[in-house]
């Protein structure tokens, strides 16, 4: 006989920077209907104070496998860095059954949308430095076209070589503030 045990999902109290070295945001698009393209925000920063989670991420800093393209993601076709340099984030975390659920607004280009983020949170820890730690890891998928990244290519049979669903993940290594 075994014992299926609930852990109790609690959202941290006080203050949680970030820790960017040992965190990232990515995201996901299919391509050509064949294979997932992705890329990473490096320059970002997020904080969690007393369940609200808001975060930004400077949009210059995007990487992908094809330094080429970086040009073309900045440009007014997809990101138009130069006007909107950065992608924000704000919400409420709450526990939602064994993870951890926020209902909160995306804003890319200038446009702000509410998002449902899911995911989970692991901790607290103790790091061996003697700093607290909580894991969290969400995620949401978002139609970029309602966000006015509109660039896409036609593909011989008439599809789109870029899906509208955009996967994005936040992977945070959140340590506490002083």
């Amino acid at each position: 006989m075994s014992t299926t045990e609930q852990q109790q999902i609690s959202v941290p109290t006080g203050t949680w920077r970030a820790d960017v070295v040992h965190s990232s945001l990515t995201f996901d698009v299919q391509y050509m209907g064949i294979a997932t393209f992705s890329g990473a925000v490096k320059d970002f920063d997020a904080t969690l104070a007393d369940g609200s989670l808001v975060g930004a991420a400077r949009i210059a800093s995007l990487a992908t496998q094809d330094e080429n393209l970086h040009g073309h993601l900045l440009s007014p076709e997809f990101f138009d860095a130069e006007r909107y340099p950065e992608v924000a984030f704000s919400g409420v975390l709450a526990a939602a059954g064994d993870g951890v659920e926020i209902d909160g607004e995306i804003t890319i280009k200038g446009v702000t949308k509410p998002a449902i983020l899911r995911g989970t949170i692991t901790g607290p820890v103790t790091d061996p430095y003697g700093n607290p730690r909580y894991g969290l890891a969400l995620e949401t998928t978002i139609d970029r076209t309602e966000y006015w990244i509109v660039w896409n290519a036609d593909m011989p049979d008439g599809t789109k070589a870029l899906a509208n669903d955009v996967t994005l993940k936040a992977q945070l290594s959140l340590v506490a503030a002083a």
